[in-house]
C-alpha cells in the first residue's frame, strides 16, 4: 500500500510539472511550493519503506542465523559426547590397568618382607648355631688332654716314680676324624588322611613360606602319587618356583603335571604357565604354542583360566 501511495504521488508530481509550463510566474511559485512539499511527503514515505524493508529482512536473516546455529549447537553436542564417550572408555582401562599394577605391587611388597623376614631369621639362627657350637666346644674336655692323669692304683701298675708329666697327644695334633650316623630325616607332613595332607602342605603357600610348601608338596606328591590331589600339588610345587623366579625349575614341575595327571583340575592351569613361564625363559614360539592350544585341549577349561590365556596371548603378541 505505500509502494502504491509513493508512485501515484510521482505520477500526480509529473503531471504538475507539465502543467506548470502553461503558467504564469506567480502561479508558478505557488506549484512549486506544493510539488517541495509533496517530495518532502514522498522522503519520509521511502524512508519508513526502507525501514521496513530493512527490518523484515532482518528478522528473517536472524531466523536463518537462529536455524543454523541451532544445526551448529546439536553437532558440536554430538562431538562432545562422543569425545566424553571416548575418554570415559580410557578412564575405565587406566583404572583397570592402575588395580592391576596395584595388586601386583602388593604381592610384590609382601614376597619382599617376607624375603626379609626370613633372612633375618636365618641369620639369627646362624648366629645363635655358631655361638652354641663354639660354647660346647670350649665346655667339653675330650680324651688326650695336656692335663697330667692318674690311671689309678691297679695291681698290674705302678703308681711310683711316675713322670711329672705325661706326653699326650691331643686331637687336634693327630686330626681325628669322628664320624657319626646321618640323622633321618623327619617328614613334614602330618600322620592323617591325604586330603589333610594337601591342605597342611598348601597352607604354607597362603602364609608366603615357599620354600616349606616346595618341601611339603614334594613329600605329598611321592606319598600320594595315584591320588586325585596329586595333580594340584604338582601345580602348587611348580608354583613355589615361579613365585621365586626359579623359571627353570618351575617349567621342569609344570611339564610333569601336564604329562603326568593330564586329567587333573589343574591341567590347564599347568598348561598355560608352562607356556607362561616357555617365553620368559625365551622360548616365545614354544610358549606361545601352548597358550594358544588350551582353548582347544581343554575347551571345557574354567573363564578365568580361558580369559588369563586370551590376556597373556595379547600380553606376549602371540600370533593365532
Amino acid at each position: 500500500m505505500l509502494k502504491k501511495k509513493i508512485l501515484m504521488k510521482g505520477a500526480t508530481i509529473t503531471i504538475v510539472l507539465l502543467f506548470s509550463t502553461f503558467l504564469n510566474a506567480e502561479e508558478e511559485e505557488i506549484y512549486l511550493k506544493s510539488i517541495s512539499d509533496q517530495i518532502q511527503v514522498i522522503t519520509k514515505d521511502l524512508k519508513t519503506l526502507e525501514k521496513a524493508v530493512y527490518q523484515k529482512s532482518d528478522a528473517v536473516s536472524s531466523n536463518l542465523n537462529l536455524k543454523k546455529s541451532d544445526g551448529l549447537n546439536e553437532d558440536i553436542l554430538t562431538k562432545h559426547l562422543l569425545k566424553l564417550n571416548k575418554i570415559e572408555d580410557q578412564f575405565r582401562e587406566l583404572t583397570n590397568k592402575f588395580e592391576e599394577v596395584n595388586f601386583k605391587l602388593d604381592k610384590l611388597s609382601n614376597r619382599v618382607t617376607k624375603i626379609q623376614s626370613d633372612t633375618q631369621l636365618r641369620f639369627s639362627d646362624l648366629e645363635t648355631g655358631s655361638n652354641s657350637i663354639k660354647e660346647k666346644k670350649e665346655n667339653v674336655l675330650l680324651p688326650g688332654t695336656s692335663k697330667p692323669q692318674d690311671f689309678g692304683a691297679g695291681p698290674a701298675y705302678q703308681t711310683s716314680n711316675l713322670p711329672k708329666k705325661q706326653d699326650v697327644s691331643s686331637v687336634e695334633s693327630v686330626q681325628t676324624v669322628i664320624t657319626q650316623e646321618p640323622e633321618k630325616k623327619e617328614s613334614l607332613l602330618p600322620d592323617k588322611p591325604p586330603l589333610e595332607q594337601y591342605e597342611f602342605a598348601v597352607s604354607f603357600m597362603k602364609i608366603g613360606d615357599y620354600e616349606t610348601a616346595e618341601f611339603a608338596l614334594k613329600e605329598f606328591i611321592e606319598i600320594n602319587k595315584d591320588h586325585d590331589l596329586a595333580g594340584s600339588a604338582q601345580y602348587w610345587y611348580g608354583e613355589t618356583f615361579r613365585i621365586r623366579q626359579l623359571y627353570s625349575d618351575a617349567a621342569t614341575a609344570y611339564l610333569d603335571g601336564y604329562q603326568n595327571y593330564p586329567k587333573s583340575k589343574k591341567a590347564p592351569d599347568n598348561l598355560l604357565k608352562l607356556g607362561i613361564t616357555m617365553v620368559q625363559l625365551g622360548e616365545k614360539d614354544q610358549g606361545c604354542k601352548m597358550i594358544l592350544g588350551l582353548k582347544k585341549e581343554y575347551p571345557k577349561a574354567s573363564k578365568s583360566v580361558l580369559q588369563k590365556a586370551q590376556y597373556e596371548q595379547k600380553k606376549f603378541k602371540c600370533n593365532s
